[in-house]
C-alpha cells in the first residue's frame, strides 16, 4: 500500500484550512493534521470532518502558531507518531480588522506579524527536519494575500490600491519574503515552496468575510490549494501565485 501524504494545516478549524481538510480527507491517501490553537475548536472541527465519512484520516494537532513553546510540543508530538511530514500548510492568521480597534497600529503591527509572519518561520523551523524525512517531495504553502503585494499597492489600476490596512498588509508582506528566501534555501533539496493567494473568501478572518460582502465561497479558493498540494503547479515553486495565475510580489 503506498504511503499516505501526512498534511500539517495551521490554523485549520475553520475557513480555508477546514475546507482544504475536507477536500484533502475524500481521497484515502491523504493523512490530515488539523492544527489549531483552542483544542476545543479543534476537537469540533475533526469530529465535524470525520462524521462526513471520507476515506482520508484526520487528526487535531494543537498549535498556537503565535507560541514557540507549543509548536515545538506539536512538532513532538508529529516526530513521535508519524516520523515524518510531507506537506506544511501555514495557513493560521489574524487581521486587524478583529484587534481592539483602540490598540495603537504599532501593537496591532507586533500581532499580525507574530502570527502572520513569524509563526510560519517558527513552523517550518520545528518542523523542517520532518519535511526532510518525507517519502515524497516536501512543500510549504504559505497562505499569503494579494493586500500583501507591494505593487498591488502602489499601482495606479490596483482594485486593492486603497485598502489601508497596514498591519495586515505588512505582515503578508514580510510573509512573501519569508516565502522567497524558504524557496532559495530549500531549492536544491528538492523542496516545492509557495505563496498563495486564495482570494477574497468567506472565512473567519474578519467580520468582512462574508458572502453578502462579495466574498466568494471558501471551496473556491481552496481547490487551487489543494492542486499545489497534490504537486499540479510545481514548476510555479518560488512564486506567489493565486487561484488562476501569479501575483507581482
Amino acid at each position: 500500500m503506498a504511503a499516505k501524504q501526512i498534511v500539517l494545516i495551521t490554523g485549520a478549524n475553520g475557513g480555508i484550512g477546514f475546507e482544504a481538510a475536507r477536500q484533502l480527507i475524500a481521497s484515502a491517501n491523504k493523512h490530515v493534521l488539523l492544527g489549531s490553537r483552542s483544542v476545543e475548536k479543534g476537537e469540533k472541527a475533526v469530529a465535524e470532518l470525520q462524521s462526513l465519512g471520507l476515506p482520508g484520516p484526520v487528526e487535531l494537532v494543537q498549535l498556537d502558531v503565535s507560541s514557540h513553546a507549543s509548536i515545538a510540543a506539536a512538532a513532538k508530538l508529529v516526530a513521535d507518531k508519524h516520523g515524518r511530514v510531507d506537506c506544511i500548510v501555514n495557513n493560521a492568521a489574524i487581521s486587524g480588522a478583529l484587534l481592539p480597534q483602540d490598540k495603537p497600529v504599532y501593537d496591532q503591527m507586533r500581532e499580525c506579524f507574530q502570527a502572520n509572519a513569524i509563526g510560519p518561520v517558527m513552523v517550518v523551523d520545528e518542523f523542517a527536519h520532518l519535511l526532510k524525512k518525507s517519502t515524497m517531495t516536501p512543500r510549504i504553502i504559505n497562505v499569503s494575500s494579494g493586500a500583501g503585494s507591494i505593487e498591488r499597492r502602489t499601482a495606479a489600476d490596483s482594485q486593492i490600491r486603497n485598502l489601508s490596512a497596514i498591519q495586515y498588509r505588512a505582515s503578508k508582506a514580510a510573509l512573501n519574503m519569508v516565502t522567497a528566501d524558504q524557496a532559495v534555501m530549500h531549492e536544491e533539496d528538492g523542496w516545492k515552496v509557495f505563496a498563495y493567494c486564495p482570494g477574497f473568501t468567506v472565512s473567519n478572518l474578519s467580520d468582512m468575510n462574508q458572502a453578502s460582502n462579495g466574498a466568494k465561497p471558501t471551496s473556491e479558493g481552496t481547490k487551487p490549494l489543494v492542486d499545489l498540494i497534490n504537486g499540479k503547479r510545481d514548476a510555479e515553486s518560488g512564486k506567489f501565485v493565486h487561484t488562476t495565475g501569479q501575483y507581482p510580489w
